[in-house]
C-alpha cells in the first residue's frame, strides 16, 4: 500500500499503520470465509459468488469515493499512481492467475490469510507463489519482450473506451447490480435452494434502488477541475468577476520595500519565468492551482496573493480560479507583466514637457528601473542552488 498522507505522515509511521491495517484486513478476510479454498473456487463452479460480490462492491465503493473526494477538492487525483497497462502481459498473467486460482483454490492475498491460520494448502500455495516470483525474476531477460509488449501507458478505462467518467461509473454500478441478481439466480439453481428459481424480495429491490441512486450521484458530482477550467474559457464570466487590481507602481514599490506580506503567483511560461523571475514569486500553471503546493502557498495567513501573467486576462483567470477554490486576499497585476516591463523595468523618461503630477511618478519609475533588476539578479542567485520540492505520485497498491 502507498503512503496514507505523503509529506505529513512519516514513512516509518506509515509502515506501522500499514501493518495494523494489514492485520485488520486479514482478519476480515478470514471472518468472511476467504481463507477457505472451497468458498473461493465456488466462483468458478457456480455455487458461491461471494468473491465476485466482494470485489465488485469494493471497486464501486472506491470509485464513488474517489469521484466524491475529487469533486469536493479533498483528493488530488493527479497524485494517484495508475499502474501502466501492458496488454499481452496482462492477458497472459491473467490466464496464469486464473488457472492458479481454480487449481490451487487461492489468490496471493487469500493464500497468506489461509497460511496465517495454519492451513497447509495455503502454506503450499504461498511457497508456490515465491517460486513463481523467483522464476520470473531470474528469467526476466527472456520474458522482457512479452512483459513490455503493447504498452498502453497509464490509462483510465473511461478514457480508453471514449466515454465520460460519470457515465462509466453509472454503467459499472449497473453492471454490478445485474451481476448480483444473475449470480444469485445461478447459486439458487446450482444449490437447489428453490425449485421456482430466484424470489424477488423487498430487500433485493431496495438494495437495487439504492445502488442505482448511488450510480446517479456520479452525474451530480462532475470533475471539479474540468468544470472550473471550462468556466475560465468564458471571457464574459472572467470580465464580470470582481478581483482587486494592483498597478505596476505599487508592485514595484513593495518589491523595493521587501514587503514580506507579498506573494506573487507567476502564470507565465516556465521559460519566461526562469529568464526573469520577480522576488517573492512562485511559478504555477493554471492547472497546477489545484495541487497541494499551490494550496499551501495561497492559504498562508496575512499574505496578499498577486497573480501575474504576460497579459492581465490570463492573470485574472488564475486569480478567479484561486478565488473559486476558496482562497482569499487575491489581486491581479493591472496590465499584466508586459505593462510592468514597459512602465518599470524598461522605463525611459519621456521627452518634452512633463506635467507636475507625473514628476514624482516618473522619478520613482526611473529609480525602480535600476533597483528592481538588481533585486531580480540577487533573487536568481539566491535560488540557483536550491531545488524546489515537487509532489509526485506515490507508488503503491496491491
Amino acid at each position: 500500500m502507498g503512503p496514507l498522507v505523503p509529506d505529513v505522515i512519516g514513512s516509518q509511521l506509515n509502515f506501522i499503520v500499514a501493518l495494523i491495517i494489514g492485520i485488520g484486513f486479514g482478519f476480515v478476510l478470514e471472518q468472511a470465509g476467504f481463507s477457505t479454498s472451497k468458498k473461493l473456487v465456488g466462483l468458478f463452479y457456480g455455487y458461491d459468488f461471494t468473491v465476485l460480490r466482494v470485489f465488485f462492491t469494493a471497486g464501486v465503493t472506491a470509485m464513488i469515493g474517489v469521484i466524491a473526494l475529487a469533486h469536493f477538492g479533498l483528493l488530488d487525483v493527479k497524485l494517484i499512481y495508475i499502474n501502466p497497462t501492458f496488454l499481452w502481459s496482462a492477458i497472459v498473467g491473467g490466464l496464469i492467475m486464473g488457472l492458479g486460482f481454480v487449481v490451487g483454490g487461492f489468490c496471493p492475498g487469500t493464500s497468506v490469510c489461509a497460511a496465517a491460520i495454519g492451513k497447509i494448502d495455503g502454506m503450499i500455495f504461498v511457497v508456490g507463489s515465491f517460486l513463481g516470483i523467483l522464476v520470473f525474476a531470474e528469467g526476466y531477460p527472456m520474458f522482457e519482450g512479452l512483459y513490455k509488449a503493447a504498452s498502453w501507458g497509464n490509462v483510465q478505462m473511461f478514457e480508453t473506451i471514449g466515454i465520460s467518467q460519470s457515465l462509466f461509473a453509472f454503467l459499472l454500478i449497473f453492471m454490478a447490480v445485474a451481476a448480483f441478481w444473475a449470480t444469485t439466480m445461478i447459486e439458487n439453481r446450482v444449490n437447489h435452494k428453490s425449485g421456482k428459481g430466484f424470489h424477488v424480495s423487498k430487500l433485493y429491490l431496495g438494495l437495487t434502488g439504492l445502488a442505482i441512486i448511488v450510480g446517479l450521484t456520479a452525474f451530480v458530482l462532475p470533475d471539479k477541475r474540468e468544470n472550473m477550467l471550462h468556466d475560465l474559457s468564458n471571457n464574459n464570466f472572467i470580465a464580470s468577476y470582481k478581483i482587486e487590481r494592483m498597478d505596476a507602481d505599487e508592485l514595484a514599490f513593495r518589491l523595493i520595500d521587501n514587503d514580506k506580506d507579498l506573494q506573487i503567483i507567476d502564470l507565465r511560461s516556465r521559460k519566461d519565468y526562469d529568464s526573469l523571475a520577480l522576488p517573492n514569486s512562485t511559478h504555477f500553471q493554471l492547472d497546477n492551482l489545484f495541487d497541494k503546493d499551490a494550496g499551501k502557498l495561497l492559504s498562508v495567513k496575512n499574505k496578499e496573493n498577486v497573480f501575474i501573467a504576460n497579459d492581465e486576462l490570463t492573470a485574472k483567470k488564475g486569480a478567479v480560479l484561486a478565488a473559486e477554490l476558496g482562497f482569499s486576499n487575491i489581486q491581479v497585476l493591472k496590465g499584466g507583466f508586459d505593462q510592468f516591463r514597459k512602465d518599470i523595468l524598461e522605463f525611459a523618461m519621456p521627452t518634452g514637457t512633463i506635467i507636475r503630477k507625473d514628476v514624482d511618478t516618473f522619478r520613482f519609475r526611473s529609480s525602480a528601473s535600476n533597483l528592481i533588476p538588481v533585486l531580480i539578479k540577487e533573487n536568481k542567485l539566491k535560488h540557483a542552488s536550491g531545488e524546489k520540492k515537487q509532489v509526485k505520485r506515490v507508488l503503491g497498491g496491491c
